[in-house]
């Protein structure tokens, strides 16, 4: 591969936000948490908002550590919740979700882990760590 090529890709990968090079997120639709849920599947949702600076720390942490760990994508569904959207709706109130920058992880009817406007990569990272482990036993 030319030089310039190869320069040329990798300025282009590199300017691309860490999101895209890690799983992606699936936004949060009425019914989407329950169905996965209900496949049995392990459910890491993120109340976020855009403008939020602490969402936009954890998003960037959750994104690096899903980019360095395939893993997290091949067996956790990442949804993520609009809070100026649903703050007050049943997807928040039902699992007494205080604020914007929470993050859960479910499976089955249980929560397993919370986060609430945490923003320490040790302290994601092991949320992340319990979603993988539930999501690979049984």
């Amino acid at each position: 591969m030319k030089r310039r090529t190869f320069m040329t890709t990798f300025a282009a990968f590199a300017t691309l936000p860490v999101a895209t090079l890690a799983g992606s997120s699936v936004d949060y639709a009425p019914g989407v948490i329950e169905k996965a849920l209900s496949e049995g599947k392990t459910v890491f949702v993120d109340y976020a908002a855009d403008w939020c600076s602490t969402c936009a720390r954890q998003e960037r942490i959750i994104n690096s550590l899903r980019g360095a760990n395939p893993d997290y994508d091949r067996h956790v569904v990442f949804v993520r919740v609009d809070w100026d959207d649903f703050g007050r709706e049943p997807v928040s109130t039902s699992r007494r979700i205080p604020r914007r920058s929470t993050l859960i992880v479910l499976k089955g009817d249980q929560e397993l882990g919370r986060i609430v406007a945490g923003t320490s990569e040790s302290e994601i990272k092991a949320l992340l760590d319990t979603a993988l482990a539930a999501a690979t036993t049984s």
